[in-house]
């Protein structure tokens, strides 16, 4: 078994790779007011273009399993990444939000495609506590993208239009595409098996579609938060939008923080233990929000925001290795399938929690304690 010390250049690597999704989501964020301004629509309607750009990078995963399984991790990726700079260049000529989410939607499903490979490829070199050590380093590094995404982006539109967000997305994943093309060796071999097989023997894992639920509900809570960050600090709170980077990124922080905790205490807890601790913490930061429903108090949003959004460091790559760790065969249809769950549930999740939107905090907050109350029944039953 590989140890996960010896391969930081190799981590950082999938770690850029796996992160197409929070700079595709997470630059964008601080355009939001401005988009809606251009296209004089709501600021829900562009808000609901995350959950178009989740759905998406859903699907997309569906196809990309099948393709890194026989193509390799390295090709599937090139792929991917070349038609998500295609599709992220033609969003600046978008002239109505139907324009948007139909553009967003294409640029979402190639990097679908691309995000599969990154968890295939960690599931091809580590097995067991390393591969949730490893799926944690990665998480450490992609945290850094939601952290330093919404100050890229505010950094952008303070000088140029929205359009120029998508421009940076588009050289930013032509320059990963050279990486992989220069530095990722091909990890998988080939076994033929047809893929509707694949996806019926990931599907019907009980153990594994445990683990792969508790992290897809989790992950929609998560999201539910990103989806509003700016409705809560800049709308409601009034935090400009060069601002706005550092409160949101105060999340993150504590995330990276977290994630060093979990490796910490994974010599002396199990994977299980340390989930069902972090949901548990969820619900409980759940129910506080209700009492802050109002959001009289900028620093205690920011303490519960925080404390919610942080517990993803123990669920995400415990989730993630518990769920692998039974396919050997199959470690992108598996990935794919995390990720259709996880991003998926994520869009309609996410969508229906937008659509009680109102001036409090109280569709999120409900929201997300019911999430997380599912979370625990369903793992509490992974033996």
């Amino acid at each position: 078994m590989r140890k996960s010390a010896n391969h930081i250049n190799l981590i950082i690597l999938l770690a850029v790779l796996s992160s197409v999704a929070p700079m595709g989501i997470d630059t964008y964020i601080p355009s939001i007011p401005d988009i809606a301004s251009a296209f004089n629509v709501g600021i829900e309607k562009i808000e609901l273009s995350l959950s178009v750009f989740l759905i998406g990078f859903s699907i997309g995963q569906i196809f990309g399993g099948p393709l890194s399984d026989r193509y390799g991790r390295r090709k599937s990726s090139l792929f991917g990444l070349l038609a998500y700079a295609f599709f992220s260049f033609i969003i600046i000529f978008s002239s109505n939000i139907y324009e948007l989410w139909f553009y967003r939607f294409f640029e979402a499903f190639f990097g679908g495609i691309v995000v599969v490979n990154a968890a295939a490829a960690v599931r091809d070199r580590f097995h067991g506590e390393e591969a949730a050590k490893v799926f944690s380093l990665i998480g450490t590094v992609r945290s850094l993208a939601p952290l330093l995404a919404p100050a890229i982006g505010a950094f952008i539109i303070h000088f140029f239009s929205w359009q120029a967000v998508f421009i940076f997305l588009t050289i930013y994943s032509l320059l990963v595409a050279l990486w992989i093309y220069k530095d990722l060796d091909e990890s998988f071999v080939y076994v033929e098996q047809n893929v509707f097989e694949s996806f019926k023997i990931v599907l019907t894992h009980k153990k594994a579609m445990k683990a792969m639920l508790t992290l897809a509900l989790g992950f929609s809570g998560f999201f539910i938060y990103i989806s509003k960050s700016s409705f809560i600090f800049i709308e409601h709170f009034g935090i400009s939008t060069d601002m706005f980077p550092f409160f949101f990124g105060f999340n993150f922080l504590v995330l990276i923080l977290m994630i060093r905790v979990n490796m910490i205490l994974l010599k002396n807890f199990t994977q299980l233990e340390l989930i069902k601790f972090a949901i548990i913490i969820q619900i409980i930061s759940g129910f506080l929000m209700m009492i802050n429903h109002e959001g009289d108090s900028l620093i205690i949003t920011m303490i519960l925001m925080a404390s919610y959004m942080s517990m993803m460091a123990f669920i995400f790559g415990n989730c993630m290795a518990l769920s692998l760790e039974h396919f050997s065969k199959n470690a992108g249809v598996a990935s794919s399938v995390i990720g259709v769950l996880q991003f998926g549930l994520g869009a309609i999740i996410s969508s229906i929690a937008l659509s009680f939107h109102n001036e409090t905090f109280l569709p999120i907050a409900i929201s997300i304690t019911i999430l997380s109350f599912l979370c625990y029944l369903i793992i509490r039953t992974y033996k």
